[in-house]
């Protein structure tokens, strides 16, 4: 049976535990995209996720989107970058392999130049200021070329049979929807009424150079000079001609991600903004008709051990302090108290999503003592994943 599913309409279920096993060694699983609000763990769950897949058999390839590049020192390679590298160490008792690589957004930009164009056309493309500012800085542009990418190798695997599992690990965004809004953002771009209006004498016969274009472009030329305004109109002339193709090359990628191969894992933290923007995440998917797997909660606080709530120990505390100010036992308690109480608010907010999404399965990974820093650690938090027992590793 399928480990993916449409999100649909609430059931009244309590939330299942989310099987992450089942998951990997479904091969009809061709794509996980872990996505999430920034900050939550996403690139340390892509790459655990990636390596227990490949050390379960699976042909695997991982694409992070994370400017801190800890995913390559974790994995032992002293630099990603847009082409996969094999990762070392992988345990290939199973038969699988394991690359990673880190999304280098200008390149992929320019890698979409030169394939859809001539060899002079992309020269003067690639040296248009215009460009240079869209490939590297424009609002959106990261999200939309993590798409293009993840369209790029999964068509390739397709082809060459190189992996049957792509792990996405969606780019650091204030918002976790970026990801599945930039194709609309960069189509409202390429059709606003602005870029309309300068392709108007490319895209028609001369009569269209009417005299009120002829007052714009003067106006335009005194503002911005008349080298700016030949370099910006080349620049909306070339994405007339060679840009068109990313509307249709976007509308194929977001059918990918639509479909029974893909699956999305919510990454979040046991914190009231990073649950609020899950739950508005799973809303987006289910609107949008996408299959998601999950929900994992990273860095949860473990618990004390002992049987005191937080407020027997709180009030324990007390006593003892009345009794003695400078007693260390109170002290342990009061730290008891703190740390119980934010167990309990962890599991009061955990239990509210849960609650308002009964249908989403869900993974809880504590927060360990150190920081995940190679293979040993990831496989750690992977078994954490997978339900294992905690270890000392803490996952960042």
């Amino acid at each position: 049976m399928s480990t993916r599913a449409r999100v649909g309409p609430q059931t009244g279920r309590q939330h299942a535990p989310l099987d992450v096993d089942a998951l990997l060694d479904d091969r009809g699983t061709e794509i996980i995209v872990c996505c999430g609000s920034g900050g939550v763990g996403k690139t340390t769950t892509s790459a655990a996720l990636a390596l227990r897949a490949a050390e379960r058999g699976r042909k695997v390839v991982v694409l992070t989107i994370d400017p801190a590049r800890r995913l390559a020192q974790s994995m032992g390679i002293e630099m990603l970058d847009n082409t996969p590298r094999p990762v070392s160490d992988v345990d290939p008792a199973a038969g699988g392999s394991l690359d990673a690589m880190m999304l280098d957004m200008k390149r992929t930009f320019d890698e979409v130049v030169l394939s859809q164009a001539t060899p002079e056309k992309a020269e003067q493309i690639l040296a248009n200021p215009f460009y240079i500012a869209l490939s590297s800085s424009f609002a959106g542009t990261q999200e939309y070329m993590a798409m293009e990418k993840l369209g790029q190798i999964h068509a390739d695997a397709q082809r060459t049979g190189t992996y049957d599992l792509v792990v996405v690990d969606t780019p650091p965004s204030r918002s976790a929807l970026d990801f599945l809004d930039a194709p609309e953002r960069l189509s409202s771009f390429l059709d606003g009424r602005f870029i309309r209006l300068m392709l108007a004498p490319a895209r028609g016969p001369a009569k269209l150079m009417t005299a009120g274009f002829g007052i714009i472009t003067n106006a335009l030329t005194k503002i911005l000079g008349g080298q700016v305004l030949r370099d910006l109109q080349t620049f909306v002339a070339a994405l007339d001609t060679v840009f068109g193709g990313f509307r249709v090359r976007a509308q194929k990628t977001y059918a990918l991600l639509q479909a029974d191969g893909t699956a999305f894992l919510v990454v979040a933290a046991p914190e009231p903004d990073a649950l609020r923007e899950a739950a508005y995440f799973v809303e987006r998917l289910a609107e949008d008709r996408m299959p998601l797997a999950g929900l994992v909660v990273n860095r949860a606080s473990p618990a004390p051990q002992g049987d005191l709530s937080g407020d027997e120990a709180m009030a324990a505390a007390a006593r003892l302090r009345a009794d003695d100010p400078t007693s260390l036992t109170a002290g342990l308690l009061r730290l008891h108290a703190d740390r119980t109480r934010m167990v309990e608010r962890e599991a009061g907010l955990r239990a509210r999503f849960a609650k308002a999404h009964p249908e989403v399965p869900t993974a809880v990974v504590p927060a360990l003592a150190g920081d995940v820093h190679d293979l040993a650690g990831l496989r750690e938090v992977g078994g954490l994943l997978a339900g294992g027992v905690q270890g000392s590793p803490v996952h960042r």
